[in-house]
């Protein structure tokens, strides 16, 4: 049976038809940009205290003087849950007393927001915050919210894989775009958090579902050449325009019903993708139905504008294509010998500790200093050049040495935050730029490192197995944020310092930057603690880097 590549490839590598599956496989991946970090404004906790009801008797010295202060961030300002009781406040304004002067307020009995809250509408006009007053005693909502839609994001990578396996990688883009789309789309008539948080979970499935299947899809119709630009500057690239996106929308429309009803509008504009967008061919060769296959690849030649030759599948291939028998591999394959384990439990570490600082940076926008749409905004054009900044690394240098290097800016420029005065505003905010910037580069680095370092046998089931460490860094990640409300650089502190030691940790990998792909255990490069001065491959003298394939976070 001959090769797909060699079977397609009179196709040429940038046709008329490559560039039109490469063009609009990437667009469809702009709604995920607006659904993975769309809690940023849905869940925005505006200013708020406890309010006071018209018919509370009092005077207006008292009105104002009715909600205790508190020092938050070095500066003083009214309590955010608490206030002095009503009644003795009344009693102290009909006899005439003043605050402050006839009244020591220090010394006043005080009491939790019994009548709600006011919220400021400066910066929202309304959220599921101010909608279901998600503050004080339920402010642990509000990450919960964020973290359940991960989890969502965990269970889709788990079953996306599967179902596109079984049904066809086509089938499944449209239905996970459909979930994506529908499930957001009733989100609007939510009629408590808990509906809202059940809808948001399923939201997540579909998104990253989608994610996966349109990077599948791409990466099997393309050219190997294609390939590469496609899982950078395109997946990764697009996915960053619809980040970009989110804080137009959001500015324009504060209301949250709404913003989610315009986020949801551009999934519609996906449908006639249907007609355009083919399955892919090798998924169908792997399934026996060479015909459609077939059709599929003379329809690509037409598209193109080239002949194709006049048998693509003889009979006799088609006859002796069998699937062939495979040694099969457990979990536990990933802990055999000391060194897999060690490699296993580092790598780990590695995805789920730079997944809290990517996440983490990028839901902790509204903690920034300034304009929280301009700051989203920022944080999300400047992942345009950290993808190309890692494309380039992959191609020239070591791995250990990009990902720890980036992985040190990042965490060191986080860390230093906590040493910016509170009046330097824009410099925090360019501090934590360029931390989201080298955190993004060794986050889209990790995937191929991953590859590199593991045996075919158990190549798949590690990919697997970092990313899901990922999915439940992403799932922690707002609770970093939910700590910003106590102490603005808490979660500078911690997401910097956990960001350089796993940087420290990255350096005692072994370097797989110019060795051949290992096919067994016994060629798995050594971890820097276990070698012995010499390498298990013979590769370590090749001059060219191995083909690279960035593939998504």
């Amino acid at each position: 049976m001959r090769d797909y590549e060699e079977v397609s490839a009179f196709l040429g590598e940038w046709g008329r038809f490559q560039r039109l599956v490469f063009f609009l496989l990437s667009a469809s991946i702009v709604p995920n940009g607006f659904n993975g970090m769309s809690a940023v404004f849905l869940a925005g906790t505006p200013a708020h205290r406890c309010a006071v009801p018209r018919g509370a008797n009092l005077s207006g010295e008292w009105l104002n003087a009715s909600i205790p202060l508190e020092l938050r961030d070095g500066r003083e300002e009214p309590s955010r849950c608490r206030r002095y009781r009503l009644a003795a406040l009344a009693n102290f304004s009909a006899l005439g007393l003043r605050p402050g002067s006839d009244v020591e307020l220090g010394e006043l009995e005080q009491e939790p927001c019994l009548d709600g809250w006011e919220y400021s509408r400066d910066v929202y006009r309304s959220t599921i915050v101010t909608e279901w007053n998600l503050v004080c005693e339920d402010d642990w909502k509000v990450p919960l919210t964020t973290s359940l839609f991960f989890v969502g994001v965990l269970i889709g990578s788990f079953i996306s894989g599967q179902l596109s396996d079984r049904f066809g990688r086509k089938s499944i883009l449209f239905s996970t775009m459909a979930v994506q789309t529908g499930f957001s789309f009733l989100q609007i008539f939510s009629t408590s958090w808990e509906m809202f948080t059940v809808l948001f979970l399923i939201v997540g499935m579909g998104q990253i579902s989608n994610y996966v299947v349109a990077f599948i899809l791409g990466t099997e119709i393309l050219g190997k050449s294609v390939r590469i630009i496609f899982s950078t500057l395109g997946v990764c690239i697009f996915f960053a325009i619809g980040y970009m996106l989110l804080p137009l929308f959001a500015y324009f429309i504060r209301d949250w019903r709404m913003l989610l009803l315009a986020l949801t509008v551009p999934g519609l504009f996906c449908v006639p993708l249907w007609w355009i967008i083919p399955e892919s061919p090798r998924w169908l060769i792997s399934q026996g139905r060479y015909k459609e296959a077939e059709a599929i690849i003379r329809k690509a030649a037409k598209i193109n504008g080239i002949p194709a030759p006049a048998v693509i599948f003889d009979t006799a291939e088609m006859q002796d294509s069998k699937p062939q028998q495979q040694q099969k591999a457990i979990l536990l394959d990933l802990f055999r010998t000391r060194n897999i384990a060690t490699i296993t439990i580092m790598s780990l570490l590695l995805w789920f500790f730079t997944s809290v600082g990517y996440f983490g940076l990028s839901l902790n926008t509204p903690n920034l200093h300034g304009n929280v749409y301009i700051n989203c905004f920022l944080l999300a054009v400047v992942e345009v050049p950290s993808y190309v900044i890692a494309w380039l690394l992959l191609r020239y240098l070591p791995r250990r040495y990009s990902i720890a290097g980036t992985l040190f800016l990042g965490g060191g420029v986080v860390l230093f935050i906590q040493l910016v005065p509170t009046d330097y505003s824009a410099l925090s905010v360019g501090l934590v730029m360029l931390g989201k910037f080298g955190i993004t580069s060794a986050f889209s680095m990790l995937y191929v490192y991953n590859v590199e370092l593991y045996p075919t046998l158990v190549r798949n089931m590690a990919v697997g197995a970092t990313s899901t460490a990922s999915r439940l860094g992403s799932i922690i990640a707002p609770y970093f944020v939910y700590l910003g409300a106590y102490d603005r650089v808490l979660p500078y502190i911690l997401m910097g310092s956990l960001t350089v030691l796993i940087g420290i940790l990255t350096l005692f990998l072994p370097e797989s930057y110019g060795n051949s792909l290992p096919e067994s255990f016994e060629q798995m490069l050594k971890v820097k603690c276990f070698r012995n001065g010499q390498q298990t491959t013979g590769a370590r003298n090749s001059k060219k880097s191995p083909k690279i394939l960035v593939t998504p976070m």
